[in-house]
């Protein structure tokens, strides 16, 4: 196993910085194929909010001049790369003058705590259902009860949510309806906070959950039914081996391998199917703030928000491909096999 060669490693680290450049671009390109011009938004809403603006076109010049879309195309992209490689995505269209960077640290760390919630206790929970299913001496009950609570995945996620909040928080009222944490809650490093954080999320966490847990369990199944026909499960139970021990040592810590794999792509999935949880669960999080940015057209905000789930996809790939060899011994850093 040993340590991780400098070639492998220069290897990996070009390729995630080659993979944020391309998406980078991407996502600099894509709204200047739109017609709608952000100035016009910004003096679109003054106009809504006070009438008549007067010395509009004068405006108008210092707005573009201020969000740089008087500089040619090329200067335009420069200044954007290098504004992106310090994180400074430019000013919200929707709250000028706040930074796109400000918005961003305040709604990064509810996504994140909540996708880590959801996605780790899915992970876990649809790999054990998923090798449950396939394993011969599961009980007939466990067959039964997994694939008919597997009905729940076809629901889309902003359907489970509103299915929850109507039955655990408008009728039993075990939960709050919306929001992150308590209204009189002062938010800090106190039990008191934590409590109440814990108990906003429960519902858009589980509302995750119960509608992704099956991707983790048909995956897990299918490859538990082709692990079982290997070789060493063969002989590790013409040895007398445990049952139970068979099916840790020997095929779930073999089938779990691709698993980790996609766990690493899920993330920026995740991510995206969140969008609309946390929004119907006014939860402050980076989906609430992309889906209120792309209603009010704020370009900054939404190239802000995409850059940054891509950059946690990649990275996360990134580091599960350094760390793979080491679950896997059989897998080398030099791209071959022990």
């Amino acid at each position: 196993m040993g340590r991780i060669p400098r070639s492998y490693l220069l290897n990996r680290v070009v390729t995630l910085l080659l993979t944020v450049w391309i998406a980078a671009t991407l996502i600099w390109i894509i709204p200047r194929l739109s017609p709608v011009d952000p100035a016009d938004i910004m003096l679109g809403r003054m106009a809504a909010g006070a009438g008549a603006v007067e010395n509009a076109d004068q405006i108008l010049e210092r707005l573009k001049a201020n969000f740089g879309l008087n500089d040619p195309l090329v200067v335009q992209y420069v200044k954007y790369i290098r504004n992106v490689v310090i994180f400074d995505f430019g000013l919200s269209t929707a709250t000028f003058p706040t930074q796109v960077s400000t918005l961003i640290a305040r709604a990064l760390p509810w996504t994140v705590g909540l996708m880590l919630l959801s996605v780790v206790i899915t992970f876990f929970i649809g790999n054990a259902l998923g090798a449950l299913m396939a394993w011969d001496r599961s009980p007939k009950l466990v067959r039964v009860a997994i694939p008919a609570a597997m009905v729940f995945t076809s629901i889309p996620p902003i359907l489970s949510g509103l299915l929850l909040m109507w039955i655990l928080a408008a009728k039993l009222r075990w939960f709050p309806l919306t929001g992150a944490y308590g209204l009189t809650v002062e938010p800090g490093w106190t039990w008191g906070f934590v409590q109440s954080v814990i108990h906003h999320g429960f519902l858009p966490a589980l509302s995750i959950v119960i509608v992704t847990f099956g991707f983790w369990a048909l995956g897990m199944r299918g490859l538990m039914i082709t692990v079982q026909g290997e070789d060493y499960v063969t002989l590790a139970k013409a040895k007398g081996l445990r049952p139970r021990y068979i099916l840790y040592r020997y095929m779930i810590r073999n089938a779990i391998l691709p698993q980790i794999t996609a766990f690493a792509l899920k993330i920026g999935l995740l991510v995206a199917g969140q969008v609309l949880v946390e929004r119907i669960f006014a939860y402050n999080g980076m989906g609430k703030l992309l889906y209120d940015a792309i209603l009010d057209q704020d370009f900054p905000v939404i190239q802000g928000v995409s850059f940054v789930i891509i950059l946690m996809t990649a990275v996360s790939v990134f580091l599960v491909d350094l760390v793979y060899p080491f679950v896997d011994p059989r897998v080398r850093h030099d791209g071959g096999e022990a």
